[in-house]
Order: structure tokens, then sequence, then C-alpha cells
């Protein structure tokens, strides 16, 4: 709204800114506004950031340089107030409060004196007014020393003109005197109005207080008459706190049984897998056959190590003979070689 604004009165001003949008860059546009301002001449001292809010002391002052510029412009101009003339309308007031006497009369004159102070008046000009008044009414007087009008007439015309001739002032409600008199006339008012509405609240008090008096005998009779129904209600409380106890109880060995039969569950089913498949194996020759295969395997490997063993035994059969033949040779030789002497 301040950058709307603030582009119409550049505008107005004589110099053309296009109107901004929603979406454009606001530190653009109020660069833009700104250096407007500076080209009318006015002095911008604070940073940008402070237009960005759109209200504050900174926003009022470019609003009011821009108006000055723009009402510059048009050549607009202040012109001295012209003020209506009101027409005076008369006003219906009672007869109680129509008349003034002339005590009261005097106190308005002395008040409007000391309120009219600027108000001089020429003693000479009020001196001659006096004379001259004085002169017309001793000429009237002597005029109407015989009276010819008839009596009925006059009290005629007295009764037709006598509500304007009674005094009417106009009340001023900035005077205090106004003022106490409504205080006094809402002081009796609340008063009457408080007699009225005390007895009012003090029998609906009566009304209010015989109601909770009611209703507590009530209550009273009614816990009474329900005393042995609530203590039946109580003993059936406990027995359902215990039953759901008991319930507790009971569902948590449920949940610990379940637990159970599941793992003698799953036992059972290994058990019977290990079954099945033993069932398979017996039923199946293939281990027969690698049983025979294994045997006949075990038979050549004895058979090999038959062999070996008699290969060892006949090794070792000729080294014994071997050597005993050489003990023999060597008893029955005289003379036994160094040689012989030093391998043993």
């Amino acid at each position: 709204m301040f950058c709307t604004l603030a582009a119409w009165l550049i505008n107005k001003a004589g110099h053309p800114f296009e109107q901004p949008q929603e979406y454009d860059d606001p530190n653009a546009t109020i660069s833009n506004i700104l250096s407007e301002l500076r080209s009318f001449g006015r002095t911008a001292d604070f940073p940008p950031s402070k237009l960005k809010s759109g209200y504050g002391e900174h926003v009022c002052y470019v609003l009011d340089c821009l108006t000055e510029e723009a009402l510059k412009y048009i050549g607009f101009t202040w012109k001295r107030p012209v003020y209506p003339i009101e027409e005076l309308e008369e006003e219906t007031v009672p007869e109680d409060d129509a008349e003034l006497t002339l005590n009261k009369m005097d106190e308005e004159f002395v008040e409007e004196e000391t309120d009219n102070e600027d108000n001089f008046i020429d003693l000479n000009v009020l001196k001659a007014l006096t004379y001259r008044s004085y002169m017309n009414e001793s000429a009237k007087q002597e005029d109407i020393l015989e009276s010819t009008t008839d009596a009925a007439e006059w009290s005629l015309e007295v009764e037709r003109v006598l509500p304007q001739l009674k005094v009417t002032i106009r009340t001023d409600n900035k005077d205090w005197r106004i003022h106490v008199d409504q205080m006094h006339q809402h002081k009796s008012g609340i008063e009457s109005a408080l007699k009225e509405t005390k007895g009012y609240l003090d029998k609906l008090h009566n009304e209010i207080s015989r109601t909770l008096e009611k209703i507590g005998s009530r209550e009273k009779y009614i816990n009474n008459q329900l005393e042995p129904l609530v203590q039946e209600y109580r003993a059936a409380q406990a027995q359902l706190s215990e039953a759901r106890e008991r319930y507790q109880q009971g569902n948590g060995g449920v949940t610990e049984r379940t637990r159970l039969l599941s793992e003698v569950t799953e036992e059972l089913e290994k058990v019977k897998q290990e079954m099945e498949e033993k069932g398979s194996s017996m039923t199946d020759g293939a281990p027969l056959v690698k049983i025979k295969q294994s045997l006949t395997k075990l038979k050549q490997e004895t058979v090999q190590m038959d062999i070996r063993i008699g290969i060892v035994e006949h090794k070792l059969l000729q080294s014994k003979l071997k050597e005993k033949s050489n003990m023999t040779r060597d008893m029955h030789a005289t003379v036994i070689p160094e040689s012989a002497i030093g391998s043993y």
C-alpha cells in the first residue's frame, strides 16, 4: 500500500513512475522511490530498510514530501474556510425550566461578562442609548395614559403571546452546574432504583437459600435411601478389581504357557524332520552301496598292508641271518682284522 500510494503521488507530481507490482523486488522499488524523492530536492538521510515495514516515521515523512510536491504541481492553494450560517431553531422546553427569575438572569449575565472579557462597551454610547430609550418610554407613557383596549381582547392577546414572552436560555453542556445537577439526578435515580432492586435481590436471595436448603435435605434423604445400594456397588467394585487382578495373573500364565508350547512345537518339528531324514536314508540303498564300496576299499588296503608287512619281515629275516653268519665267521677266524675291531 505504501509503494502504491507513493507511486500515485509521484505521478501526480509530474514524474512518470511505473506502478509497482506484488512480485517486484522491494529493495529496487524503495530505491526508485527515494531517488524520485531526491530529484524533488528533498533530503533522505535514512537507510532504505526503514521503508520496508511500510509504516513508521520515515514512511510518513516520504508520503508528506510527495504530497506537498503533488499539490505544488497541480497548483493547489488553501482558501479561507467558509462557515455555514446556522439557523437558530426554537427549542421547546418544559414550563418549569422555561421561566427564569431575576436572580438567575443576573447570575447568567454576570457569568457571561466574566466569560467574555474581550467584549468592551463604550460608556458614552450606552449613556446615549439609555437617554433615547428613556425619552421614548416617557413619550409612550404619555400616549397610553388613557387606554381604549377591551379587557377581553387584551387577555386573549396575552394568552396568545405568553409562550413567546418566556425567556429561554440554551444550556451549555460544559457548565459544571449542569454536571452537578446531572450527578444529583443520577444519584437520586440510583438510590430509588437501588431500593426497588434491593427488595428484588433480597427476595431472590431468600428463594435461592430456601432452594439450597431443599436441595441439601433432598440430597441427604437420597444418600440415606441409597446407602445400601452404594455399599453393594462398592463391594461389586472390589470384586471386580479382584477379578481383574486374577485375570491379569491368569493372562500372564497363559502367555508363559503359550511360549512354552511354541518352544515344544519347534522341538517337535525338528524331531519330525530328523525322523523323516532317517526314514528316507533307511529306505534308500545309496548308503549300503557306499558301505560296500568302503569295505572293498578296506580289503584292498588290508591286502596291500599284508604284502608290505611280508616284505618288511623278509628283509628283517635276511638281515638277521646275515648278521648271524657274520658272527659265526668271526668266531672261527684266528686273527681279527683291525677294520672289524673298529667297526665294533
